[in-house]
Order: C-alpha cells, then sequence, then structure tokens
C-alpha cells in the first residue's frame, strides 16, 4: 500500500516518544500489505474498527493510541486521516476527519 500523509506519523511520535516503536511498525506492514477489501484487515488487525467511507481505526500501543485511515482499495492508497491519543481521538469525528 501507498501511504499519504507520512508526516502525521513522524508528528506524533515527535509529540509522544513511546508511539515511535509501534507507529513504525504498523507503516512498514501497512507498505508491504495488499489490503483488497476491509475483511484483508480485520485478518491482521481483529481490533480495527470499520466506518462509513472506507475508513479505518486501528488500536495502537495497547489502545493507548488511535490511527484514523481513509483507504482507497482499488489504488492501493492510505490516507492517514488522524494518529493521536485516545483522548485526542475522543475529541474528533473519525468519519469525517
Amino acid at each position: 500500500m501507498h501511504i499519504i500523509t507520512r508526516q502525521k506519523l513522524i508528528a506524533c511520535w515527535k509529540a509522544h516518544p513511546d508511539v515511535e516503536k509501534a507507529l513504525k511498525a504498523w507503516e512498514k506492514e501497512a507498505e508491504y500489505a495488499h489490503w483488497q477489501s476491509p475483511a484483508d484487515i480485520k485478518a491482521r488487525y481483529r481490533s480495527a474498527d470499520f466506518l462509513p467511507g472506507n475508513r479505518v481505526v486501528f488500536n495502537i500501543k495497547g489502545n493507548h493510541y488511535r490511527l484514523v485511515v481513509k483507504i482507497h482499495y482499488n489504488t492501493g492508497v492510505v490516507y492517514i486521516r488522524f494518529v493521536g491519543t485516545h483522548e485526542e481521538y475522543n475529541q474528533i469525528d473519525a468519519e469525517t476527519i
């Protein structure tokens, strides 16, 4: 998959160094993945939540952080929409961000 806006990942781990390793691991897995549907993601990430508009919420580092992406399955592009603490996640609307 091709990840767009990697800068959001970097900004998050600069602000929260404890999540750097987990975000880098997710990024590496996502880059090598070939997700064709939500079922492909669910097979690897059982705790992933699926929202309208091909959005997926990943729990990162034991659910201390959340990552919201929008996926274009047909082109293999993953757009990072949000990454932050669980508390920060509770302040956004993941369906529209």
